[in-house]
């Protein structure tokens, strides 16, 4: 990792040195566990934040991933450990950051939750980093091409954009499931770079600092924290907030998908809850009795024309279990109707 500092240019340094961290409402949650010394972090103005959750391992993978960045840029990285007990992750990070693989901050959210993790994380670098100019991320079941932060960087520096996305590969560790990159739930929800309508995903993401700033502490809704659909909705809240959104396909990453990933039973679980997300989110932006039919009507419509479109789709990719993905978002967003969240993260073992 280079210490040469490279900016978007959307501040002056002098700006940057007046910036101050925002006023939060109530105690932090997480601990420190590592960090650098403040003069070392006092001009960053990018910060990659990485969750993480039992897996070692794959992040000491991710981690090295960063450290291989190319583009001489300065930038910090913010690990954060959700996993209160043992703390493997946090250990590994610490070991890692004290052998000088990377500076920043290693946290500890004891609080279980996908949401919380990304909180305790933004939260962090904006009250930390006072040159902070955007937050970056990358999960701990991935690793950046060696370009990956100067293509988000140059972007940036460009772009008429306030939130930022980039393309994820599936590597799957069963290489005769390779076929399954093909299905939706393992696609990248655009192909070209460009600006986009909206982003979905923080799989791999660049945020500019003032849409933390205006969006307000809690970032992401927390009650999200096991269905997953946290990050879609602080999008579709950004969208409506009038923040512009841009796709960096050359800001790639790899993600490994474990054998149990490529079986039915989780490929279907997926679609499920991919159906139900967008209703409740859906349900969010339209409340009240005339919203409820309205989210109602889309759904009895996205049946209706499931067959078809899966059929469709299972002919292009060859693929019957492929072709099943529209009817199982459908029966998803109809069950949602009548059930409970699909907790599909509250046992992260099955994920």
């Amino acid at each position: 990792m280079t210490t040469a500092r490279q900016t978007t240019g959307r501040a002056t340094s002098d700006e940057r040195t007046r910036s101050v961290a925002p006023a939060f409402g109530n105690p932090e949650s997480f601990e420190v566990a590592a960090c650098s010394a403040p003069e070392e972090l006092a001009g960053v103005a990018s910060v990659v934040c990485v969750p993480t959750f039992k897996r070692p391992d794959m992040l000491e993978a991710t981690l090295r991933s960063l450290a291989g960045q190319k583009g001489g840029h300065d930038f910090a990285v913010i690990v954060v450990e959700n996993e209160g007990a043992e703390r493997a992750g946090a250990a590994r990070a610490s070991a890692l950051h004290a052998a000088g693989l990377f500076k920043g901050f290693v946290i500890v959210e004891p609080r279980q939750g996908n949401c919380k993790a990304y909180n305790a994380a933004w939260r962090c670098a904006l009250t930390r980093f006072p040159a902070l100019e955007q937050v970056l991320g990358i999960d701990d079941d991935e690793e950046a091409e060696p370009g990956w932060l100067d293509a988000f960087l140059r972007a940036a520096r460009t772009a008429p954009a306030d939130l930022f996305g980039g393309s994820v590969t599936p590597v799957f560790t069963d290489a005769s499931r390779a076929w399954l990159s093909a299905h939706p739930v393992f696609q990248s929800h655009y192909g070209a770079s460009g600006p986009v309508p909206m982003l979905y995903s923080s799989a791999n993401y660049l945020i500019r600092r003032s849409v933390l700033e205006k969006l307000g502490f809690p970032f992401l809704d927390e009650s999200f924290d096991f269905t997953g659909g946290g990050d879609t909705d602080f999008f579709t809240r950004a969208k409506a907030a009038g923040f512009r959104f841009w796709w960096v396909q050359e800001a790639a990453q790899r993600e490994t998908m474990p054998a149990r990933r490529s079986e039915f039973a989780w490929i279907h679980a997926r679609g499920l809850r991919n159906g139900a997300l967008s209703t409740l989110i859906q349900r969010r932006e339209h409340p009240g009795f005339a919203g409820r039919i309205r989210v109602l009507a889309k759904s009895l419509a996205l049946l209706a024309v499931a067959i078809p479109r899966g059929i469709a789709l299972g002919l292009r990719t060859r693929s019957g279990l492929i072709g099943l993905y529209h009817l199982q978002v459908a029966i998803g967003r109809l069950t949602s109707e009548f059930t409970g969240a699909n907790e599909q993260y509250r046992k992260p073992e099955k994920n």
